[in-house]
């Protein structure tokens, strides 16, 4: 089995049974705010593209590239389609001119033409990627590789029955907006950033352990930031809080707990993967690669500056009245919302600030609250709230504009806006910015329906606690994934933290746990 590297979460996989294009991106992402890292976009597309079978694991932009697709991906491939519980993927891909599509079943191995089997394992709760993330399984010849991409399973198991994986590649590195757009001191970044990037490599470890494959690929991450507001995302100024480490921290790292069957993959990099080996062929020498990052992204954000401008230029839209058109397409669904609704339990306020074009830049130019108990859209009127998003009014024009569904996957991932909230993160209110179509709210709403009135019923002992065995989050098995200390559990699948005398969630909103001392 060959694997060839192109960039981000995306690589070839060719077998002499037929090939398979992953996640291929290559287009800024979001708002022009995430561009792949290393560049890929010099990598001979045109036969890259041509293969047998295309996979796109979600919709998430730094995963689903449809200018890409459209220009690049033969139409001929056949789509390997994730079990999703919403029709959108392959509505978009048969919208790009892609015909063929073999349905898969969640966690049900399919054998294609020529023996080649694949599985994949489709997560669908409403807080998995664009509501869903799913993960692939691929066999030819004995040979096992599981492209986990930035999915997160509560296990592994599934894949380990399958037998020994000789190939895993997972995410290492951040894919997220916290905690760098907080207002808050640098010092409470900085140390919160430091927890994030600790737990993002615990969660790491503890998947590999579960898996134990031959060879480790760290993959999906991260994304660089070449617009000068947000070039200091990039990890490149010594700071222990910056959420984006590169492939060589993730090596550096992964060596201080024993791991020595890492393997990177830059764009252009060759894998030959056997039962008994791996043998890897590079474009440049890695470790010089990342001596020079700075560099690299300095000479990369300078030919990309005119595709971030004309991207920009597209964004305003001052015919919109963003008032007016919010209520429009956001009261109809805080109608229909019930566990939404009740979770978020507050306003939530949009401060719109000008740009720098129209003389105003910076400066508040129109508040909106969603007002979700009074099931409203309207001006603030000084009122408390609990969370409030800063952005320039421009942003929200074009999310108007083009209809956009999921302003998680668009607005909040572009990291172009600052938050503020009193109180703990609540998962509900992103939630419901994922949601703005109907056909996502009302999953949405049934999926919480279903889990919320069906709590997990098996405890289990974790020290001097019993508790119960599943997280109230996403329902990872405690039994993998918790450890206490004290009087505190804390879910590593996504760093939640919970205190056992009072069953409080600390981490967010509405996900008490059943716990109890040891007799």
């Amino acid at each position: 089995m060959r694997v060839t590297g192109t960039g981000h979460a995306s690589m070839r996989i060719d077998t002499a049974a037929g090939s398979i294009l992953c996640d291929p991106w290559v287009n800024p992402a979001y708002f022009a705010s995430w561009f792949p890292f290393p560049d890929n976009s010099l990598l001979d597309w045109e036969t890259l593209g041509q293969v047998d079978y295309l996979y796109v694991s979600h919709l998430h932009r730094d995963h689903f590239d449809a200018a890409h697709l459209t220009r690049f991906v033969s139409k001929k491939a056949t789509v390997l389609l994730p079990e999703y519980p919403t029709s959108e993927l392959e509505d978009e891909l048969r919208e790009l001119g892609f015909t063929s599509f073999v349905k898969t079943k969640t966690n049900e191995v399919v054998e294609l033409d020529g023996g080649l089997n694949v599985m994949i394992q489709a997560l669908t709760s409403p807080t998995d990627g664009p509501i869903g993330d799913s993960s692939l399984w691929v066999e030819y010849g004995g040979v096992r590789l599981l492209n986990q991409n930035d999915a997160r399973p509560s296990d592994l198991s599934t894949f380990a029955e399958l037998g020994h994986v000789h190939a895993h590649m997972l995410q290492f590195s951040g894919a997220i907006w916290y905690p760098m757009v907080y207002e808050l001191p640098q010092t409470a970044k900085t140390a919160f950033g430091k927890q994030k990037r600790d737990r993002q490599f615990d969660r790491t470890w503890r998947y590999i352990d579960d898996l134990k494959a031959s060879h480790v690929f760290p993959i999906a991450g991260p994304p660089c930031f070449l617009d000068d507001e947000l070039w200091q995302f990039n990890d490149i100024f010594g700071d222990e809080g910056n959420i984006f480490p590169d492939q060589s921290v993730f090596m550096r790292e992964y060596a201080k707990v024993g791991g020595t069957n890492g393997v990177v993959l830059l764009p252009g990099s060759v894998a030959e993967v056997t039962p008994d080996s791996c043998t890897t062929t590079h474009p440049t020498d890695v470790d010089e690669f990342f001596a020079n990052k700075k560099a690299h992204l300095e000479e990369m954000r300078e030919r990309k500056r005119p595709v971030i401008e004309a991207e920009k230029a597209s964004w305003r839209h001052p015919e919109i009245d963003v008032l007016k058109e919010m209520k429009r397409k956001i009261e109809p669904l805080l109608d229909e919302s019930m566990y939404l609704a009740k979770g978020v339990g507050g306003p939530v306020r949009f401060d719109l600030v000008g740009s720098s074009s129209d003389g105003s830049g910076g400066e508040t130019v129109e508040s909106i609250v969603v007002d979700f108990p009074g099931k409203q859209v309207r001006p603030y009127g000084d009122e408390k709230v609990r969370y409030r998003f800063r952005t320039e009014r421009a942003l929200v024009e074009h999310l108007l504009h083009i209809g956009e569904v999921d302003w998680v996957n668009s607005l909040f991932l572009s990291c172009r806006f600052s938050a503020a909230r009193i109180g703990q993160y609540n998962e509900f209110v992103y939630a419901f910015f994922k949601c703005l179509s109907e056909e996502r709210l009302q999953y949405a709403e049934g999926w919480y329906d279903e889990h919320l009135k069906n709590a997990d019923k098996e405890d289990i002992r974790l020290g001097d606690w019993v508790v119960q065995r599943r997280c109230p989050h996403l329902k990872a098995d405690l039994t993998r994934f918790g450890i206490v200390e004290g009087d505190q559990l804390t879910c590593q699948l996504h760093g939640w933290r919970f205190d056992l005398s009072s069953g409080r969630c600390l981490t967010s909103v509405g996900h008490e746990i059943r716990a109890h001392r040891a007799e």
